[in-house]
Formats: structure tokens, sequence, C-alpha cells
């Protein structure tokens, strides 16, 4: 199902989920406007067809002792996709990195990373990050504060394109 080929009703399952996973499902049809049953059949499409890819915690990293986020830019020296594939494989391995994100550009990858301090993700950068194979550069900046943080998409914006493109 391409975004396009969602009805209003699949998209209006989507949003209320993305701002709240946890709702029972009889919530979730009343807000819809649609029965349970059938708002349940639509769910598990959405998620068989990927579009819900999970149900998660937004846990709050400072509340559990994890002070520190900062974003590292890597270089690699080869970009052979052999090469950018084993990086990633490793950053999936690494815990203290919760994402990793391949770009165009003077950069091949940028990291998020959280770490308890700041000599816990000091460690991580010279015992694995700069010492990882293939890793020819890595810049870091130390996040200050968060201004916003939002998961998910802006339904909004999917509404008016719909509209447009109908």
């Amino acid at each position: 199902m391409a975004a396009n080929k969602l009805d209003e009703i699949d998209r209006m399952i989507l949003a209320e989920l993305q701002a709240d996973g946890r709702m029972t499902n009889v919530e979730l049809a009343k807000r819809v406007g649609i029965s349970a049953p059938p708002c349940l059949r639509r769910v598990r499409t959405l998620e068989e067809a990927g579009y819900i890819r999970g149900y998660h915690a937004d846990v709050d990293p400072r509340e559990l002792g994890f002070e520190v986020k900062v974003f590292a830019m890597v270089g690699l020296h080869s970009q052979a996709e052999a090469d950018l594939s084993a990086f990633e494989a490793r950053c999936r391995g690494w815990p203290l990195v919760r994402e990793c994100h391949m770009l165009n550009g003077e950069i091949d990858f940028i990291l998020k990373c959280v770490a308890p301090d700041l000599s816990t993700f000091q460690r991580f950068l010279t015992e694995q990050l700069t010492s990882a194979a293939n890793v020819a550069s890595v810049k870091t900046s130390l996040v200050i504060r968060c201004a916003k943080d939002e998961p998910g998409v802006p339904f909004d914006v999917l509404e008016s394109r719909v509209t447009r493109q109908a």
C-alpha cells in the first residue's frame, strides 16, 4: 500500500496511533468513527503492510541517567556497498548508538548517541568508533538542549498532499 492508496480512515488510524499507541482498539475505533472489529482488521492490515513498525514507550533518557547526547558525523575511507553495509552492521551492535543515518555529501553517516556521562562517550569514541575498520574521520557535536523531538510524520502535511492529488 502506497501512502496515496490509504483511505482517510487508514490515515486517521495511523495519526491516532502515532499520537497514542497505547489506546484500546475500542477508543481508536471511536476516534476514527468506525466500529471496533473493522478497526482492528485495518490496524492488522496496516501492521502487515509495514506502515506500523511497532509500539514503543517514549522513555526519557535523562530520567534514566543518560545525561549526554552527541551527534557524530562519520567519514569512511571507502563507500563501496560492502563497506557501507559493514559499518551499518557495526553501528547496530553499539548500544550507545541510537540512530544511524547514511548521508550524501561530505559526511557518510550521522550517528545519534546517548551516554550516561562524557567519559563513557569518550571511551566509546576512542576505543570503538574512531578505531573501527574503514573509519577515516569522526566529528562530534554535543547536544546542549533539544527544542523539538517529534517522532513519526506530520499527518497534516500528508492530508494536504493527498487532497491536492485527488
